[in-house]
């Protein structure tokens, strides 16, 4: 009679064991396993195809319910960490791990994890506190920990800048949530401000008339509050003009520039000197 095969370590006698028998045992696990290693696969593929899909459901919703763009992008980054989590611990199911065994490694390697990565958990918790009090939102342009940029998008662990030169810059979230952040975007107007050198003995009535009529032909420069200029201080080499104005947000660098642009040429023309740094020499004879 044919003998069955054996199909694990309690059906091997070693007493009786032959070459024929070691090669059915080894041929049955390795299909066995290639088998569960197969359905792990495609396990693994449909559940990343799954999690995608479920992202773009979730942030479509959240979007036609017009949420603020920020906790769409901190809770799809959430939400993909934890189904992936839950894909891996299915396929490790497949495999046949002891769940046991498993959490408790799980458990003991969290514990260490969570000593080395206090940091990281810091972060997280700080993203959870710029979702809730919203110090920035995504297309505000801030400045904090040293960085500025416009924020491309709030991730549970980093918030991710884009500079003016197109350097993609990643923030952890912790520090911005315990230091001083600049938001930029946070009000609809802003003040530019410059600081105009002239020499001594330059008519100031003529100087201050020139600057309002440079302020007054620019439409983008708001009416109220209105423009201020005053002599600000009596420096080593120069009276300096201070000079105010407010404009809405997306004016502010053309304006900014512009001005200084108009004020070299009209001043040059109106015969109004700019000084330049001077150094006085004395010399004795003895």
């Amino acid at each position: 009679m044919e003998s069955l095969p054996i199909t694990s370590l309690k059906d091997l006698n070693l007493s009786t064991i032959t070459w024929a028998d070691v090669m059915s045992f080894l041929t049955h696990q390795a299909l066995d396993f290639g088998s569960k290693l197969l359905i792990c696969v495609i396990v693994y593929i449909i559940g990343k195809k799954l999690i995608r899909l479920l992202n773009a459901v979730l942030e479509k919703l959240m979007l036609n319910r017009k949420s603020d763009s920020s906790a769409i992008s901190f809770l799809t980054s959430l939400i993909n960490i934890l189904l992936t989590a839950v894909l891996l611990i299915t396929i490790i199911n497949i495999l046949g791990i002891n769940n046991s065994s498993f959490i408790a490694l799980f458990a003991s390697f969290g514990v260490a994890m969570g000593m080395a990565l206090s940091g990281t958990m810091q972060n997280f918790a700080g993203g959870v506190m710029i979702l809730l009090f919203r110090p920035y939102k995504i297309g505000d342009y801030i400045q904090a920990q040293g960085n500025e940029g416009t924020v491309k998008s709030i991730q549970i662990f980093n918030t991710v800048l884009i500079t003016s030169d197109n350097r993609t810059i990643y923030v952890p979230n912790g520090g911005l949530s315990n230091n001083i952040i600049v938001n930029f975007n946070h009000e609809n107007t802003r003040r530019i401000e410059w600081s105009i050198g002239i020499e001594y003995g330059t008519d100031y009535d003529k100087t201050k008339s020139t600057i309002q009529d440079i302020l007054s032909s620019d439409k983008r420069i708001l009416n109220s509050p209105g423009p201020f200029i005053a002599l600000s201080a009596l420096a080593e080499n120069s009276a300096v003009m201070l000079i105010r104005v407010w404009v809405k947000r997306s004016n502010y660098w053309d304006v900014y520039f512009d001005i200084n642009e108009q004020i070299y040429k009209v001043f040059e023309t109106n015969g109004i000197k700019i000084p330049l740094p001077q150094v006085k020499v004395h010399m004795s004879e003895k």
